[in-house]
């Protein structure tokens, strides 16, 4: 598959439409989102393409791409959504609306399996072996070629993949307890931000 990878310094440009549904990702100096930067965010329409922002990380003024990601009209798709809509909250002021999450879906949908990262969803559903190599990197000085492979491997094959994990949802009578999930996701970063990362319905 050839992708087309373009790099934006600062933020989205402000035609580009990337039309209602929209994979989208971000890549942190680490997991503690007052200590770690959010570096970039990486979106796909689904059609081979990613964008990659690398963020200006003195003012995170991106008024293009905060507009996209806060327009209820638009569904963004994620995987492991709850780090990066932390870091988003926390870094770019904004709630992101209508949210879908391929890795919630996996953990509804494939009950067979206790294995629900990316690399394992590409390879059920579209047979392709992608590398993870990049995936515990410095994001945050100027990227290589490699990073950018990595970062737009993250975003186009999210749109398959939901489709498929909605289809086995469907047929398992389990598309509602997702919905259901994809609502609390919100409040989850909310309590993620306030730092109860323990699960506050347990004994």
């Amino acid at each position: 598959m050839t992708i087309d990878i373009k790099l934006h310094k600062y933020d989205l440009p402000e035609e580009l439409n990337l039309g209602n549904i929209i994979a989208i990702d971000g890549e942190f100096m680490g997991l503690n989102v007052k200590r770690d930067p959010l570096c970039l965010i990486q979106i796909s329409s689904g059609k081979s393409d990613a964008h990659i922002i690398q963020l200006n990380r003195k003012t995170y003024s991106a008024p293009n791409l905060v507009k996209l990601i806060s327009n209820k009209d638009v569904t963004k798709i994620f995987h492991f959504g709850r780090a990066d809509l932390a870091h988003i909250k926390y870094y770019l002021k904004t709630d992101v609306e209508n949210i879908l999450d391929t890795k919630i879906a996996s953990k509804l949908a494939r009950s067979y399996s206790d294995k629900h990262s990316l690399k394992t969803l590409i390879k059920e559903f579209l047979n392709i072996d992608i590398n993870k190599q990049f995936q515990n990197t410095d994001f945050g000085g100027e990227l290589t070629p490699a990073q950018l492979k990595y970062c737009a491997n993250d975003v186009i094959y999210l749109h398959k993949i939901h489709e498929e994990l909605n289809k086995i949802l469907v047929r398992e009578n389990r598309l509602d307890l997702y919905k259901k999930c994809l609502k609390f996701l919100s409040t989850r970063v909310d309590l993620d931000l306030a730092s109860f990362k323990d699960d506050i319905w347990a004994h």
